[in-house]
């Protein structure tokens, strides 16, 4: 399986996931990033990576405040 890409389906109704920028909000802030997401339920997949890797820095920073 080398260089192949991996196509995400949404479980809910099947269509092919696609890049998509989201808008997340934490503690009355927001940020955006592009993430797999439904084009026809708005579905979005998110990651294990993002979750504890970039939302726990934002969330992380946010606290501190």
């Amino acid at each position: 399986m080398d260089n192949v890409e991996r196509k995400w389906k949404c479980a809910k109704c099947g269509a092919e996931l696609v890049p998509t920028r989201i808008v997340f909000q934490y503690m009355g802030r927001s940020f955006g990033y592009e993430v797999p997401a439904c084009p026809n339920c708005g579905d979005a997949f998110i990651s294990e990576d993002l979750a504890k890797g970039k939302m726990a820095e934002v969330e992380s920073l946010m606290e501190d405040k």
